[in-house]
């Protein structure tokens, strides 16, 4: 079986600094890096670091970035045969600035991955067989978002959406194909049009989503954990204690690793612990891709495992 991943490929410029700018403020940064990101990216090397077979769908530029994305992706055993390489255009970039809180503030610039299209949704076909997920981003345009997530539900393959960026407006009628969304607080919020920013709210959220029509909800508290619900039972699973130093890519991390547990046949109880794992680890390295973690690494924090809470 396999991960299929429809979404975007950046070129992630990274600058370490004391403390983020406010408006208005020029701050003095201490190092810089480019490294390979993107959210679709991102969460198909996550799963393919844990074991599974991940294949890729979507687009790099005419750049010089290119090739070193692809080589990235590639390096990682994520299959890229899916990947257009748009020469009218330049590869996705980010930049990101990341505090000694590890904090940030990101700039996506879609390029390439504001082209993707029909053309692109048209070359998952080949590769529903063997699918047991889709997942998807917010970081290339919503239609064609909204044409992968019609085409997996009809083929049969599960759809996991991270709903990031959060849009002003998502469409509701796409809901009910949705089995597992994940949205952050700040994206929890956008979506049910209310704060969400501890368990109690998280819980409302979730029941909010679930009403619309999801599967399943799962909110990403960050320090506070992760709070998921379906219609029969809702847990929280408590955060991992690590020392955090750059949290970008921590919630595609969570993707990936719990697709990769799904795809292996796990629980949804489990494929969350998976999921919360790899995001924790993940933030105790500086960068996207680069801080994504192996198997290994997650079989140790994993044993013995973790317990969760019940919410009633």
């Amino acid at each position: 079986m396999s991960i299929l991943v429809f979404g975007s490929i950046n070129m992630d410029l990274v600058v370490q600094t004391p403390r983020l700018p406010q408006p208005g403020e020029t701050v003095t940064g201490y190092n810089f890096l480019s490294v390979a990101g993107g959210k679709g990216a991102n969460q198909a090397v996550a799963a393919a670091r844990l074991g599974a077979k991940t294949d890729i769908v979507g687009r790099v530029g005419g750049d010089a970035f290119a090739e070193e994305l692809l080589e990235e992706l590639k390096g990682n055993r994520v299959g890229c045969k899916g990947v257009l390489r748009d020469n009218t255009t330049h590869s996705g970039l980010a930049t990101i600035a990341v505090d000694n809180h590890g904090e940030n503030q990101i700039i996506i610039i879609p390029g390439a991955n504001g082209s993707v299209g029909h053309e692109d949704v048209q070359r998952l076909q080949p590769l529903w067989e063997e699918a047991t997920s889709l997942l998807l981003q917010l970081e290339i345009p919503l239609k064609a978002v909204e044409a992968a997530i019609h085409a997996a539900h009809n083929a049969g393959v599960r759809v996991i959406l991270d709903p990031a960026p959060a849009p002003d407006v998502f469409p509701q009628q796409l809901y009910p194909l949705v089995d597992i969304i994940t949205p952050n607080e700040t994206e929890a919020s956008q979506l049910v049009g209310f704060p969400v920013n501890n368990v109690e709210t998280a819980q409302k959220a979730a029941d909010t989503l679930l009403s619309f029509g999801v599967k399943t909800a799962v909110i990403k508290l960050g320090s506070k954990g992760v709070f998921w619900a379906t219609k029969s039972e809702s847990f929280l699973v408590p955060a991992f204690a690590v020392n955090a130093v750059d949290t970008v890519a921590a919630g595609d991390a969570f993707n990936g690793g719990m697709a990769a547990a799904l795809d292996e046949g796990r629980s949804l109880k489990e494929a969350i612990l998976w999921g919360a794992a790899t995001g924790a680890l993940s933030t105790t390295q500086v960068g996207a891709q680069s801080s994504l973690p192996d198997r290994q690494a997650l079989d140790n924090v994993l044993m013995p495992p973790m317990s969760t809470l019940t919410i009633n």
